[in-house]
């Protein structure tokens, strides 16, 4: 038996070179050492033995002394031959908090797949990779496709996909003023029209718990509206009604206890359907009556909570928008067009037996 041959680092950045190649990721300009080096965290020396391979094999050619490198004939045949990759960047934080989240991207993959691409999961989430931009970054660049999905990504991760060249695709996440195209719910009217809907139930207590990257300045666009209304109608908004917390079951636990030590809410708008279900753990825990004592509105809702009777005040929308949409950014790739087109999916408030009017008798008292 043959021993078996370890690849050297030049013939593993070889590899690595010849999979975007052979996905199309480069048109006739071939990257230099320099940049190949940099997007690769290799030497320069590595870089070059690698388009050395690269050029015994026919695939690039050096224009010139002193010149760049193109691709091939061969080269460009190769990427011919082969399925469009789209490489999806997974948060993971968002999938363990929300099964609905787990089916679209679920949905998201099998579509691609029909549509004749190699779709595939990158093999670290962002969760795992503890959220750290530069080893994000090495993950996209080794994984040689065409195309990135970015699920609920950060603004430096999503400012890095905006500069490189590969088309990148937002599903979720915050991309004001950057080049890229994105896709998610658009619940900006829904938050105003729950927050004016508690108003006019007498609700002047009303807090809004969401993500940190919402809260941290300048705040989302669904706070942003939820701020407005209150001010529109006289209600001071402030950080009691866009709290601090630490996003753990016990920084949820220890949330809720000093909302309701003092000045008790009359209303909540809890954006992830786990800690809406964790607040009424919380409300049945200290014998909080929903909706006499406090009103409840979901920001969103999954199957596990459209199984409650009375039905839940909620936000709500097509999932099925968001995956139509990601296939035709990736069909409008295949074809060479550069669409960088920000369509969200309208979301509308559905009002539910999980709020009501205030009683001004019903005080709460937590220890």
């Amino acid at each position: 038996m043959r021993p078996v041959h370890r690849l050297s680092l030049p013939e593993q950045v070889a590899a690595c070179l010849r999979e975007g190649i052979q996905g199309g990721r480069w048109g006739d300009h071939f990257p230099g050492e320099v940049q190949l080096a940099t997007e690769l965290d290799v030497s320069r020396n590595t870089a070059r033995r690698a388009l050395q391979i690269l050029e015994k094999e026919g695939l690039v050619v050096r224009r010139g002394l002193g010149r760049s490198r193109s691709i091939t004939a061969a080269g460009s045949a190769m990427a011919s031959q082969r399925p469009l990759r789209v490489a999806i960047l997974r948060n993971d934080s968002l999938l363990e908090d929300n099964p609905q989240t787990a089916l679209i991207l679920a949905n998201i993959l099998r579509s691609l797949e029909a549509s004749g691409y190699d779709a595939f999961e990158c093999r670290k989430t962002q969760v795992e990779l503890r959220h750290d931009v530069p080893q994000m970054t090495r993950q996209l660049i080794a994984a040689g496709a065409d195309a990135w999905v970015i699920e609920a990504g950060s603004r430096p991760l999503l400012e890095w996909c905006a500069s490189q060249e590969t088309p990148c695709l937002a599903l979720y996440g915050r991309t004001e003023g950057l080049q890229i195209a994105r896709t998610g719910p658009d619940a900006v009217s829904a938050y105003a029209a729950a927050t004016r809907e508690l108003i006019a139930l007498g609700h002047r207590r009303i807090v809004l718990i969401v993500r940190e990257e919402f809260r941290r300045p300048p705040v989302g666009g669904c706070e942003l509206a939820f701020f407005n209304e209150l001010e529109a109608h006289g209600i001071p908004a402030g950080p009691y009604n866009l709290p601090e917390w630490t996003e753990t079951p016990a920084g949820f636990a220890q949330l809720m206890e000093s909302l309701f030590r003092t000045t008790p809410p009359t209303a909540l708008i809890v954006d992830e359907p786990s800690w809406f279900i964790a607040a009424l753990t919380f409300m049945v825990r200290h014998g909080i009556s929903v909706p006499e004592q406090v009103s409840l509105v979901a920001g969103e809702c999954v199957p596990i909570l459209d199984m409650c009777w009375p039905r839940l005040a909620q936000m709500r929308w097509d999932n099925r928008l968001i995956v139509r949409r990601v296939v035709r950014w990736v069909n409008s790739v295949r074809k060479g067009r550069a669409d960088r087109k920000t369509i969200n999916i309208p979301a509308r408030f559905v009002p539910g037996g999980s709020i009501g009017s205030v009683i001004p008798s019903a005080s709460i008292s937590v220890d």
